[in-house]
């Protein structure tokens, strides 16, 4: 992701709603604090650091994802990047049951181009989305094609995490080229 923005690393942010503290750590994790005197007063992680959030070539925000459990799956966070004078967690809200909403305003993304992709990634990747670029121009590819391009440019970067499906192929591959013949196979 955008270099300038690691050096949130190792703090934390605190934001306290109603009865609720919430702590987000950026490239770690978010919690929630009960703050009642209560005897089962919750007191829980949101979700870990995963992946961004990627949209028209933009950077928009942080995943975390594999928080507690909550009734059938993992609760997880997403944390929107807004422009603001100082760094902090602004705003918290619960969208949806176990999906949580977090916005955090920094002045590190005020700069129109403090969050675009591209020059995050490699000379290689940058020459594959070139590519794409050319390819969706000379109607080589369509629109769907050219957003799997890119989508496939953010997993190598590390930017999205691949899908299982992905993974496994991956793997299944590497074991495949490892033994060209039976020969190689066999020493």
């Amino acid at each position: 992701g955008p270099v300038h923005l690691f050096r949130l690393a190792g703090k934390c942010f605190s934001f306290v709603e109603s009865t609720y503290k919430y702590e987000f750590c950026p490239f770690h994790n978010v919690t929630q604090h009960e703050q009642t005197f209560r005897w089962n007063a919750y007191s829980g992680i949101l979700g870990i650091w995963h992946e961004w959030e990627i949209d028209n070539n933009t950077f928009v925000g942080m995943w975390m994802r594999e928080g507690d459990s909550c009734e059938t799956k993992s609760r997880q966070t997403k944390v929107h990047l807004v422009c603001g004078k100082s760094n902090k967690l602004a705003y918290v809200s619960e969208p949806s049951t176990c999906v949580y909403s977090l916005t955090f305003e920094t002045p590190l993304v005020c700069h129109p181009h403090s969050l675009l992709v591209y020059p995050t990634l490699t000379e290689v990747l940058q020459r594959k989305w070139d590519e794409a670029e050319q390819f969706l121009y000379d109607q080589l590819i369509t629109e769907q094609g050219y957003k799997k391009i890119l989508k496939e440019i953010f997993e190598e970067a590390g930017l999205l995490k691949a899908t299982e499906e992905k993974e496994v192929e991956k793997k299944n591959k590497k074991i495949s080229l490892q033994f060209e013949t039976v020969e190689k196979c066999n020493k």
